[in-house]
């Protein structure tokens, strides 16, 4: 019976991509004097964490590039990045009222982000705080996604914060990449794909996503049919 939800953030409930796109473009520019990518690589650049869509974005613009010019490019995404997170980022239509229904059902939710931590805290307050109770971001001390841990740890806080344990039967995974499918089952849950954020249906099917919500409301239905 699920009573656990745990959902990436970009792609799955926000749409990021219009301000990691301006970061990245600046950082290329101001630290690199290299050339913007297209919105598109970017979107396609998205899934694995920040040091991966700079590095990957410096490569596309300049394939000899050395290791110093990839950390400072990173260096000027990071301090952009922090500031400027919020700019035109906002959730996908029917995802705040998917939240408020979680939140009225009782269940446990929380966010597993590849995003850096202090992104994550921010988006989380500004747009979450009232209905998701835990927003896990990446730090130096948590293997980023695929790895399960950062999936262990918001496990872990929901069940000190509701006071029991939480087991993985009981929990689904959402997210909306290949790194989200492999997330989920490194971490040994049950996972839904979403289809409308920066993977189409078809590159998830390929990918082996056996479960896809092509809308908010469709997700809704599939988790309302199995939760408590």
């Amino acid at each position: 019976m699920l009573t656990t939800i745990l959902f990436d953030l970009d792609g799955t409930l926000m749409n990021t991509l219009d301000d990691l796109h301006e970061s990245v473009s600046y950082a290329l520019r101001e630290a690199g004097g290299l050339p913007p990518n297209t919105k598109e690589d970017t979107r396609r650049f998205l899934g694995n964490g920040v040091r991966r869509l700079v590095w990957q974005s410096v490569e596309r613009a300049c394939p000899d590039a050395d290791e110093a010019l990839k950390e400072r490019v990173l260096d000027a995404f990071r301090a952009h990045y922090v500031v400027h997170s919020m700019d035109r980022t906002a959730p996908y239509e029917g995802i705040p009222a998917l939240l408020r229904e979680c939140k009225r059902r009782g269940l446990f939710t929380a966010i597993v982000s590849n995003k850096l931590a202090p992104a994550v805290k921010d988006l989380h307050k500004a747009f979450f705080a009232d209905c998701i109770d835990v927003a896990i971001g990446e730090t130096p001390t948590v293997k980023r996604k695929p790895a399960p841990d950062m999936v262990n740890e918001a496990i872990r806080q929901l069940s000190l914060l509701h006071g029991r344990e939480i087991r993985k039967s009981e929990c689904v995974y959402v997210g909306d990449s290949e790194v989200d499918l492999l997330t989920a089952q490194n971490a040994g849950l049950a996972c839904i794909a979403v289809s409308w954020g920066f993977r189409d249906k078809g590159w998830l099917e390929q990918c082996g996503a056996q479960v896809i919500a092509d809308s908010p409301n469709a997700l809704s239905e599939r988790l309302f049919s199995e939760a408590v």
